[in-house]
């Protein structure tokens, strides 16, 4: 009599659902090494140059602001690259070049070379950034937004590790304390560039063969064996000019809240932090049971529906807790929570979108740098964002239901934007045939 085979493990069951096998788990743990890292140093990077290096406020933000424009480069380079030379290699070197660039930040004290260090490492880390995400797309096939789902949720869990690691480094306060978090910071990154050792190579643009029909250029007429160019195609970056709109949530989370709470509202001021944990707390709970609903590409782009009214939803509730509709403190609180939970819901699902819709809109042959070019999104966001909402706080109430607006404006503009794209063969990884030979 044969015994019954032993039943799966919860480790088993846990890794049998994540997509992209034992590469998808790798990447994951990749993932929650670096963001923890990111998490050590994006907050106090401005702090340590000014109280390590001995910098003015304004030469602090005079290399940043350099630095960060400088780095914009790393997304459509590296993505260039990974259309030309295997993937985990380019990703291996800039995970490599951003650690190193970080470590080399504390050798030296001239305005210069920091300048040069900086840009580097920002240039790594914005390469590095599109690579993980065309790797993922890669190994994950047809599962990819679910994979992308876990995977930010995983980056959400570093950040927070990072994140209150140097929480505590800042309450002690001293120079070595600072030199610390950039050095946590480059030693996730080296790591994480080790464990990419270990990744098998992803299915090459090169290697892939279209069994059912061949697939169209930006234009809509065959495509020939050279790589279409995002540069030229006006569709995509008419689409990465939307999305630039469309991330203007991590702004509104970062400058435009706790600036209203404090200014405009009579909520307690303590209240700006605890909506930026609620935040994490409903992408940790609620991103990965959401992405379902944009598996497909058709389902991604109907996202783009509720995501206008969540945007305006949103909107509409920052401008109604100032004291003139929210008299008093719980109600003035009650309304910017509400508005940080749509927000944060129109985070998500714009994110379950863009991740299936800027692989769906892209030609096999140059997936690269298509996602490079749609990095420089986030890119431009975090460098337009706050000036935008600097104004709309300047604006008051009316300022909120203008953003909220424009908001789903572009949201529906996208919506049209992508349909006729959409309508031609399809260009995406999971409706081809991948041959290793």
């Amino acid at each position: 009599m044969s015994l019954p085979p032993p039943r799966a493990t919860l480790k088993n069951r846990i890794a049998d659902r994540i997509p992209g096998g034992a590469n998808g788990r790798r990447l994951l743990w990749i993932t929650l090494v670096d963001k923890a890292g990111t998490g050590l140093w994006a907050a106090t990077a401005a702090l340590y140059f000014t109280y390590v290096t001995d910098f003015t406020v304004a030469e602090v933000g005079i290399l940043v602001a350099l630095s960060a424009g400088i780095g914009v480069a790393g997304a459509p380079i590296g993505g260039l690259l990974a259309d030309r030379f295997p993937l985990t290699r380019v990703l291996i070197v800039m995970q490599t070049l951003r650690g190193l660039a970080s470590l080399a930040l504390l050798t030296t004290d001239h305005y210069g070379l920091l300048l040069a260090l900086a840009s580097a490492a920002g240039f790594g880390d914005r390469a590095a950034n599109v690579l993980t995400k065309l790797y993922a797309a890669r190994i994950a096939g047809p599962d990819r937004v679910r994979y992308q789902a876990v995977n930010r949720t995983v980056a959400n869990i570093g950040f927070a590790i990072g994140g209150i690691a140097a929480a505590a480094a800042l309450g002690i306060g001293t120079t070595t304390a600072y030199r610390s978090l950039l050095i946590g910071n480059a030693v996730a990154s080296l790591t994480a560039a080790l464990l990419t050792l270990r990744c098998a190579e992803a299915p090459s643009a090169t290697r892939v063969v279209h069994t059912s029909h061949a697939h169209a250029g930006p234009d809509g007429t065959p495509a020939t064996d050279k790589p279409a160019s995002p540069w030229r195609d006006r569709t995509y970056l008419a689409y990465t000019a939307t999305e630039t709109v469309l991330l203007l949530d991590d702004t509104i989370f970062k400058v435009g809240l706790p600036l209203w709470i404090v200014h405009a509202t009579d909520a307690p001021p303590g209240l700006a932090p605890l909506l930026l944990v609620l935040n994490n707390v409903l992408v940790v709970a609620l991103q990965i049971p959401l992405a379902r609903f944009g598996a497909t590409t058709p389902q991604a782009r109907r996202l783009l529906l509720p995501l206008a009214a969540l945007f305006a939803a949103g909107t509409l509730a920052l401008s109604l807790s100032t004291p003139s509709t929210a008299n008093g403190p719980w109600l003035a609180a009650a309304a910017l929570t509400l508005a940080a939970t749509a927000l944060t819901l129109a985070e998500m699902l714009h994110a379950i979108a863009s991740w299936e819709l800027s692989i769906a809109l892209t030609p096999t042959t140059a997936q690269g740098a298509y996602l490079g070019v749609h990095g420089l999104a986030t890119s431009a966001q975090r460098g337009i964002g706050p000036l935008l909402i600097t104004a709309v706080l300047a604006a008051g109430p009316a300022g909120w239901a203008l953003l909220g607006a424009g908001l789903s404006a572009t949201c529906l503009a996208q919506h049209r934007l992508i349909r006729r794209r959409l309508a031609e063969p399809a260009l995406s990884v999971p409706n081809a045939t991948v041959s290793h030979t």
